[in-house]
């Protein structure tokens, strides 16, 4: 009993107990390889179980997104589960990779043979989107990070948290089809990253509270609207695309977000995006579906004598 109850703390240090997929979630078809090979291929690949429940809701996001791009011409989704195929041959000859899933030192890539595939996907011009934490890296890949998605986040200037930004300006990009000015309300982002030094061209920037501001580097740049969206285009010609929003699932309901997100995935994949954007769908029902079992201890406040 002792040793179970140790086990258990042990996994709760972090205050969340890694979960398995649920029922519902074990419904979904992963990492299902298209019949038609002419299509182009686009692997969406989900995090573990992060956060509290309607944050960091990977699979969930992941899951929407599949649903939404099953619905191109010549485009075909595949969905992958805790942060990394299990079949590798997911990967071969994909235009283009979602990565949505922790950031730092919790990055599902980092070990060697992971990391050498990630880095054979950009040799090759394979497509990458990066979303919220994901773009956070350890030092010694903040090199690699900026030449594969354009840009890096870094403590020593970045800085992060959640509040509500508005987006008054939308420059002509084909990723910014059909998107208006916005608001997104208690996201969370990550800003002032480390950008790499050509082929970046920021679409979508907001105004961030100066509160937020923590290192000297932001500090000296207060007031000054901050990139959260970018896209990249690699010396190889292959094409990355950014958002560091996207921390809360409930803002899928905002359309500019769907657009943003699927457009950048098209445009990645070299597939054409439509003139008004990628239009979708989304129902409250369909936001409540496939959400993580994250199960929380809480902690003994309890004053021993």
């Amino acid at each position: 009993m002792f040793l179970v109850r140790s086990a258990i703390l042990c996994l709760a240090a972090s205050g969340l107990l890694h979960a398995e997929l649920t029922p519902e979630q074990q419904q979904v078809p992963l990492e299902r390889l298209p019949s038609d090979p002419s299509k182009a291929r686009i692997v969406l690949i989900a995090g573990s179980t992060s956060n509290k429940p309607g944050q960091h809701e990977y699979f969930a996001g992941c899951a929407l997104i599949m649903d939404w791009l099953k619905k191109v011409p010549g485009v075909a989704p595949v969905l992958v589960a805790e942060g990394w195929p299990k079949n590798q041959a997911v990967l071969e000859g994909a235009k283009s990779v979602l990565l949505f899933l922790d950031g730092g030192p919790k990055l599902s890539f980092l070990e060697p043979a992971r990391w050498a595939r990630m880095q054979a996907l950009a040799d090759a011009g394979t497509g990458f989107v990066v979303l919220h934490q994901g773009i956070d890296c350890p030092a010694d890949r903040a090199a690699a990070f900026k030449q594969w998605f354009g840009a890096a986040f870094q403590p020593d200037i970045g800085c992060r948290g959640h509040w509500d930004v508005k987006f008054e300006a939308v420059p002509a990009h084909p990723v910014t089809r059909g998107i208006r000015p916005f608001e997104l309300l208690k996201d969370g982002w990550l800003y002032n990253l480390h950008f790499a030094a050509q082929g970046v061209t920021p679409v979508l920037a907001g105004a961030m509270p100066d509160s937020s501001r923590k290192t000297a580097d932001a500090k000296a740049h207060a007031g000054r609207a901050e990139t959260v969206a970018w896209t990249y285009e690699r010396p190889n010609g292959g094409r990355s695309f950014g958002f560091t929003g996207c921390d809360l699932h409930a803002n899928w309901a905002d359309a500019n977000q769907r657009l943003l997100v699927l457009n950048g995935l098209l445009w990645t994949a070299g597939v054409e995006v439509p003139e008004g954007g990628l239009v979708s769908e989304v129902s409250e029902a369909d936001l409540k579906k496939n959400w993580d079992r994250k199960v929380f201890l809480k902690k003994d406040k309890a004053k021993t004598k």
